[in-house]
C-alpha cells in the first residue's frame, strides 16, 4: 500500500492521526496532515484505510499493491 494525501484540501480534523499516528501527523501551527509514512507496514493496513474512510475532506488517497 502507498498512502497519499492531497494536504490543500486537508480541514484539520485530525481523525487521520487519531486512527494511524504512526502514518499521519498534524502541523502545529494549523492542524494539516503531515504524511509521516507513505508506505506503512502491514500491520498498520485496517488503520490506515479506516483513516481515509473517515477523513471529512476525502484528501487521503490509498494505492494497494
Amino acid at each position: 500500500m502507498r498512502v497519499e494525501v492531497d494536504v490543500p484540501k486537508c480541514v484539520g480534523s485530525g481523525q487521520c492521526a487519531l486512527l494511524a499516528p504512526d502514518v499521519f501527523d498534524q502541523r502545529e501551527e494549523d492542524g494539516m496532515v503531515v504524511l509521516l509514512d507513505e508506505s506503512p507496514p502491514v500491520e498498520l493496513h485496517d488503520a490506515v484505510r479506516e483513516a481515509a474512510v473517515v477523513c471529512p475532506a476525502a484528501v487521503i488517497r490509498l494505492v494497494e499493491q
